[in-house]
């Protein structure tokens, strides 16, 4: 199917799905921008999550530039979700459910739950925003992206997909592994590894959506 013919059957679910990307460039510009904010901030040791601490100095900026980020996300997969019936194949729409309840998990999590200052302080909060929370969606986004995996790499047509969850997978592995293993003067530098690959798979698939997964059925 040519690329006009594809546009001419774009509905409103497709174009909602460009939110993905938007929630890719939101939370991107968080991250690049909310440390201008936070004065002493070391973005090569600390965490992510330590710019929207209760009390850092960047949680406003961080939550004005981030405001796209979760409810784009949220959006964008859901209606992936509701496009995806009786498409691709069982095991593609199971990874992209899990994928998208992890989402969910992760934006109400950490709003519930955010740290209650930067670093670790051991609080409850702290608890459930460390070990709960993120270990959920950790688990979620591993098992999500196997299945998408193993359903993208069974037929050819859905390879495309499969890759993009492979090379997101890989990314997670190389920030849960850094975070190990590298002096914690680099911490920071693995969690992003982390944080970036579940957002730009959101961003893929948001795309995915837009195009209606049509260069993968190849109608």
């Amino acid at each position: 199917m040519n690329s006009e013919s594809v546009q001419k059957k774009r509905t409103l679910i497709h174009y909602l799905g460009l939110l993905g990307i938007v929630s890719f460039v939101s939370y991107l510009l968080a991250v690049v921008f909310a440390p201008l904010a936070y004065p002493g901030y070391h973005w090569l040791s600390q965490a992510v999550s330590d710019l929207s601490a209760l009390d850092a100095p960047s949680r406003q900026l961080w939550l004005k530039l981030s405001c796209l980020y979760s409810i784009g996300a949220i959006v964008s997969l859901t209606l992936c979700c509701v496009y995806i019936q009786n498409r691709l194949n069982r095991l593609l729409r199971v990874g992209i459910y899990l994928f998208t309840v992890m989402n969910w998990v992760s934006y109400l999590g950490y709003a519930m739950f955010p740290l209650s200052t930067s670093g670790y302080a051991g609080t409850f909060q702290d608890i459930i925003h460390a070990y709960v929370v993120t270990a959920s969606v950790v688990i979620l986004s591993i098992v999500s992206l196997l299945f998408i995996m193993i359903g993208g790499y069974r037929e050819r047509k859905y390879r495309p997909l499969a890759v993009f969850a492979t090379v997101a997978l890989v990314l997670m592995f190389a920030g849960a592994v850094g975070s190990g293993a590298l002096p914690t003067a680099y911490f920071g530098v693995a969690e992003r590894f982390s944080v970036f690959a579940a957002t730009g798979f959101t961003a893929v698939l948001g795309y995915e959506l837009f195009i209606g997964f049509d260069l993968m059925e190849g109608k």
